[in-house]
C-alpha cells in the first residue's frame, strides 16, 4: 500500500457515505420509495356475496350454493364444501363455473331431501395474486339448529408450511438483491472488484440463495394452497400461473449462472481494453434482460398482475424490483469492500453514488403509485392490518435515516482528520514487508564447516537424506502462510488506521442491519391483504348484511280509503323480528276502535339495498279484524320496506308503507 492510497481511500469512502444518507433522506420525504416494499401488492380476492346469504334462513332447501368473489380466483377439488348439521356432506362435489363478464361466481349443487337445520359452507381458493384465501359461513333451512361441524382454526397459508413458505420468499428476495445488485455494482461502478474473492462469494451466494429458495417455493406451493404434498400436487402447481412463473425463474437462473461464470472468468481475465469493452457491453445487455426477466416472474404472477390497473402495475413492479436490487445490492458490495478490500477506488464509490441516486428516484416514483394503489385512503392506513404494517415500515425507515445521519457525522470526521500518522505507518509497513516475506538468511559457517574430518565418516553417511523437493515444499507452504498472515494484518491495519474509520464501518453495518429488518417487514407486507381491498370487501359485506339486534316489529298506521267506513287503523306485529321464520299478525280497527273485517288485506316486504322483493304475503283471517301468517320467511337482515294494502269496498283501497330494520 503506497502513501497515496490512504487519502484516496478516505476520500472515496467519504463520498460514498456522504451521498447515501442524502439519498435516504430523499426516500424518507417521498415515503413511497420504501414504504411499499420489494414487491408491491395490489389486491387479494375477497368473498363479496353468496346465495344463500350468511345467516339466512330459507323455507326450502336450495338447489345449489353460489359464491361471488371480487376478482378471479382458482378453485380446486373440494374447494366449496356444504356440510349438514351432523357434519355429513350436503353437496354433490361438482364445482360449477358461473362466471359471466366481470362477475366471478362459482357454485356447487346440493343433494335432494336435505333435512332442516343449520348448514355450514366452507371454501378455499387462490386469488389472482397467488395468495390462498379461505372462509366459512352458515345458513339454515326451516329454522336454525345446533351443528356438530368444527372448522379448522388455521388460516389459509398458515401453520408450519406457511412459515417455511414465508422464509423462502424472504430468501428469494435477498438472493435477487445480492445477485442483481452485486453484478450491477461490478459492471457499472467497480470492474476491478470482480477479481476480489469476497465479492465473488457474495454474488455467487446470491445466485445460490435465489435458486434454492425458488425450488423450495415450488415444492411448498401445493401444501401452501391447501393441496397434499406429493407429485400430484406438484403437477397441479405447474399448471397454475404461479407454478409457470417459478419454473421460468429457474430457467432464467440457469442463464444467470452462465452470466456469473463469464463475469468472474473471461471478463475478469480480459486485459485488452477494446475486447473488454465489447464484452462489458454484452454482459450489460444480457444481464439486464436476465434481471428484468427474473423480476417479471414476480410481477406477472403475484400482486401486480391483479386488481387495479394491472397493465401499468406490472412494468412498474419490475422497475421497482430492479431499482431496489441495484441500490441495496450495491450497498452490500460496498460494505464487503470496506471490510475486506479497503483499497476500493474513489471513482468506483462516486459511480455507485450516481447509481444509487437514480435507483432512489425510480423507487420514489414507483412507490408513490403503488402506495395509492394499495392503500387508497387515510382510514385504511390505520384501520387495516396492511396499513399498520406500513406504519411499522415508516418507523424502520426513520431509524435508517437516523443511522445514516450518524454515518454522515463519522464521514465528516474522516474528512477533517485523515491523519498523516496513519499514512506514514502504512508506508513503513509496505516497505518492511519484503524483508519479512523474503527467505530467511543463512547463518555464516566457519571455514571448513560441514566438511568431514580426515578419515572420519560424514555425519549421516549411509542414511537417506531428506529430498530437496520435500524441503522446498515445506518452505513454500511456510512462506505462503506468512504472506497470508501479513496480508490479513495489513488489511486490518488499513481498516483500523483511526477510530473514526472504525466508527464509520460500524455505522454502515448498522444500516445494513436495519435494511435486513426492513426487507423482513416487506416480505410480510407482500402476503397481507392491502388496505384498499380489505375496506372494499368490508363495505360490500356491510351492504349485504345490515344486521340489527333481534326485536319484534310493531307498527300502527292510520288509513283512509276515501269511501264510506274507509277510515281506521292497522296494527302490524312481526316476531321475533329477525331473519328467518317470523310470525306476522295484522289487526284492522275501524274509526270507532272496534275490529273491522275488510274484503282484502295484503302485505309485502322489499329490501331495496339488495334488490330483494317485493315479497308478497296474504295473511289468513283468524278472527274479526285479525289476520296472520305464522311462517313468514325474512331471507336476511336489513332495512326493509313494509307495504300494507287495505281494501274496504269494491272500489276503495289504499296502500301504506313504512321502513323498518329487521335484525
Amino acid at each position: 500500500m503506497t502513501a497515496t492510497t490512504a487519502p484516496r481511500l478516505t476520500t472515496a469512502v467519504t463520498a460514498a457515505v456522504t451521498t447515501v444518507p442524502r439519498l435516504l433522506l430523499v426516500a424518507a420525504v417521498l415515503l413511497g420509495a420504501l414504504f411499499t416494499g420489494a414487491a408491491p401488492a395490489s389486491a387479494h380476492a375477497a368473498l363479496t356475496g353468496s346465495d344463500p346469504k350468511d345467516g339466512a334462513v330459507v323455507a326450502a332447501a336450495p338447489r345449489s350454493v353460489t359464491l361471488t368473489f371480487s376478482e378471479q380466483v382458482a378453485l380446486g377439488d373440494d374447494a366449496i364444501r356444504v356440510l349438514e348439521p351432523s357434519g355429513a356432506r350436503a353437496d354433490t362435489g361438482e364445482l360449477r363455473d358461473l362466471c359471466a363478464g366481470s362477475v366471478v361466481k362459482y357454485g356447487v349443487a346440493l343433494r335432494t331431501g336435505l333435512p332442516d337445520g343449520t348448514y355450514t359452507v366452507a371454501w378455499r381458493a387462490v386469488s389472482a395474486d397467488s395468495h390462498p384465501i379461505a372462509g366459512a359461513f352458515t345458513f339454515s333451512i326451516g329454522a336454525p339448529s345446533k351443528t356438530t361441524v368444527v372448522l379448522p382454526q388455521q388460516e389459509a397459508g398458515g401453520g408450519v408450511v406457511g412459515v417455511l413458505y414465508g422464509i423462502a420468499r424472504y430468501v428469494s428476495y435477498a438472493g435477487f438483491i445480492l445477485l442483481v445488485g452485486g453484478a450491477a455494482f461490478l459492471l457499472a461502478c467497480w470492474p476491478r472488484g470482480a477479481a476480489v474473492r469476497p465479492v465473488q462469494r457474495l454474488v455467487s451466494r446470491g445466485w445460490v440463495a435465489l435458486t434454492a429458495a425458488t425450488l423450495a417455493l415450488l415444492l411448498l406451493r401445493g401444501p401452501y394452497t391447501g393441496l397434499d404434498f406429493g407429485l400430484g400436487s406438484l403437477g397441479a402447481v405447474l399448471e397454475t400461473k404461479t407454478g409457470a412463473a417459478l419454473v421460468s425463474r429457474l430457467l432464467l437462473l440457469g442463464a444467470a449462472a452462465l452470466f456469473v461464470a463469464v463475469l468472474f472468468g473471461a471478463w475478469t481475465r480480459r486485459e485488452e481494453e477494446a475486447e473488454k469493452k465489447d464484452l462489458t457491453f454484452g454482459l450489460a445487455i444480457g444481464g439486464s434482460v436476465i434481471a428484468a426477466g427474473i423480476a417479471g416472474t414476480w410481477a406477472l404472477s403475484e400482486h401486480a398482475s391483479a386488481g387495479l390497473q394491472p397493465g401499468i402495475a406490472m412494468p412498474v413492479d419490475v422497475l421497482h424490483l430492479l431499482a431496489m436490487a441495484a441500490w441495496l445490492g450495491g450497498l452490500a458490495v460496498l460494505l464487503v469492500a470496506l471490510h475486506r478490500e479497503p483499497s476500493i477506488e474513489r471513482t468506483a464509490v462516486r459511480r455507485f453514488s450516481r447509481l444509487a441516486f437514480g435507483s432512489v428516484a425510480v423507487l420514489a416514483a414507483t412507490g408513490v403509485y403503488q402506495s395509492w394503489r394499495q392503500v387508497g385512503s387515510w382510514t385504511a392506513l390505520t384501520g387495516t392490518a396492511y396499513g399498520r404494517l406500513l406504519l411499522v415500515k415508516v418507523g424502520l425507515v426513520a431509524v435508517l435515516v437516523a443511522v445514516a445521519w450518524a454515518s454522515r457525522r463519522w464521514t465528516q470526521r474522516l474528512a477533517e482528520t485523515a491523519p498523516a500518522e496513519a499514512e506514514a505507518e502504512a508506508e513503513a509497513w509496505e516497505s518492511a514487508e519484503p524483508a519479512k516475506v523474503a527467505e530467511p538468511a543463512k547463518v555464516a559457517e566457519p571455514a571448513g564447516a560441514g566438511e568431514p574430518a580426515d578419515g572420519a565418516e560424514p555425519v549421516g553417511a549411509g542414511e537417506p537424506a531428506d529430498g530437496p523437493d520435500e524441503v522446498t515444499g515445506e518452505r513454500a507452504a511456510q512462506l505462503a502462510r506468512q504472506e497470508a498472515a501479513l496480508a490479513a494484518a495489513r488489511r486490518k491495519r488499513e481498516r483500523d488506521a483511526d477510530p473514526e474509520r472504525a466508527g464509520l464501518r460500524r455505522s454502515v453495518l448498522a444500516e445494513a442491519g436495519v435494511a435486513v429488518a426492513l426487507l423482513a417487514v416487506t416480505t410480510v407486507l407482500t402476503t397481507t391483504e392491502p388496505g384498499r381491498t380489505e375496506q372494499e370487501a368490508g363495505r360490500a359485506q356491510s351492504a349485504s348484511s345490515t344486521a340489527v339486534p333481534d326485536r319484534p316489529v310493531d307498527l300502527t298506521l292510520p288509513f283512509d280509503t276515501g269511501g264510506r267506513g274507509g277510515k281506521g287503523t292497522v296494527r302490524l306485529s312481526l316476531a321475533p323480528g329477525r331473519s328467518g321464520t317470523n310470525a306476522l299478525h295484522v289487526f284492522v280497527d275501524g274509526a270507532n276502535g272496534r275490529p273491522l273485517d275488510v274484503p282484502e288485506l295484503k302485505v309485502s316486504f322489499t329490501l331495496d339495498a339488495q334488490r330483494i322483493g317485493p315479497l308478497p304475503v296474504t295473511p289468513d283471517r283468524v278472527a274479526a279484524g285479525h289476520y296472520s301468517s305464522e311462517r313468514l320467511q325474512i331471507p336476511m337482515p336489513g332495512e326493509w320496506t313494509i307495504k300494507i294494502t287495505v281494501r274496504t269496498s269494491e272500489f276503495d283501497q289504499t296502500t301504506l308503507d313504512k321502513n323498518v330494520k329487521i335484525g
